[in-house]
């Protein structure tokens, strides 16, 4: 009598599975009727037909079925981006023209068009801020910073902190953004925190939890200004998040240890790599030059002695070093 196959979702192994596909490996082959018991075997590609044989099933390799599995899911990934992005498109026009609160005249979505306008509007929220200013910073190293305008935002931050109020900020952990932070705070008397994060979401700044800054297009020159309760609180909520897994700069630093000879840095790019991604998308995730990038995973694989791309995708797997008590 066939045990009915238990319920789970599309991308996960149930324990049955776990059981034939080891087995599959282990002998070379499995009986058609016994997969029967575990058909997810065939939905995520573990096992194809033996050739000359349609009563057997062969297993595919692991890091094969693996790479398989990774780009169906970047699929996925990207589908969902350009829903997201026909989404923005049909609701533009909507921001621009503002969303106001009911019985107010202050728009609770506004377009900044402009540079000059977004650095006007943050100023001004910040000259009526009295408690905190929530901020994460990208590193974006086509982006210059102009000296004059560094000097300004000195100045208003430091206004700001001689109000009593402080400033909390997470950055992306980049050799040369660091060493731009530390110089930047300490230059800052007052309540200053920063910390580092490899991976950290586009640019945000919330003002007091009452008003926040996120940019509207790649090079920042749109931004929306956002006064949705709603809104706020959620972007609130991501920071939080990212912050208690960052890793504190300034005031005080705390060094990253490393994991079995693989550094911090190296087991961002593993986790990466997992998911699929392009050597490409990874350098612009981490805030790095694709060649900066292929040097770590160059160095990652040497370490964990892999031979080919798709090895190394299994071999991280394996070795246990995206494990969270890692």
């Amino acid at each position: 009598m066939t045990t009915s196959h238990p319920d789970h979702g599309p991308d996960e192994l149930c324990v049955v599975g776990q059981r034939m596909y080891q087995r599959a490996l282990h002998e070379g082959q499995v009986a058609l009727r016994d997969v029967d018991a575990a058909p997810c075997l065939i939905d995520m590609g573990l096992l194809a037909p033996a050739a000359g044989d349609p009563d057997r099933m062969e297993p595919v390799a692991p890091f094969i079925a693996l790479q398989r599995l990774l780009w169906a899911s970047v699929d996925r990934i990207a589908d969902e981006r350009r829903r997201g992005q026909r989404i923005a498109d049909a609701l533009e026009p909507l921001m621009r023209a503002g969303v106001h609160a009911a019985g107010t005249s202050t728009p609770m979505l506004r377009v900044l068009s402009s540079k000059e306008q977004t650095s006007r509007a943050i100023t001004d929220a910040l000259v009526e801020a009295r408690a905190e200013t929530l901020t994460i910073q990208p590193y974006r190293p086509h982006l210059t910073r102009q000296p004059e305008v560094h000097a300004a935002a000195l100045a208003r931050d430091q206004a700001f902190l001689d109000r009593g109020a402080r400033i909390r900020a997470l950055y992306q952990h980049t050799v040369r953004h660091i060493g731009y932070t530390r110089d930047r705070y300490e230059q800052l008397t007052g309540d200053v925190e920063a910390r580092t994060l490899d991976e950290v979401t586009e640019r945000l700044i919330i003002v007091d939890r009452t008003v926040a800054f996120i940019p509207a297009s790649a090079d920042r020159s749109l931004a929306l200004e956002v006064r949705h309760p709603a809104l706020i609180a959620y972007f609130v909520n991501i920071f939080d998040r990212l912050w208690h897994l960052a890793t504190p700069m300034h005031p005080q630093a705390v060094q990253q240890p490393t994991l079995n000879g693989i550094t911090p840095r190296q087991r961002a790019i593993a986790a990466l790599l997992i998911e699929g991604h392009t050597d490409t998308d990874i350098a612009d995730r981490l805030g790095m030059n694709v060649r900066t990038a292929r040097v770590h995973i160059a160095k990652l694989a040497a370490t964990l002695g892999s031979e080919s791309r798709a090895q190394l995708g299994y071999l991280i797997g394996q070795s246990g070093i995206l494990d969270r008590e890692g």
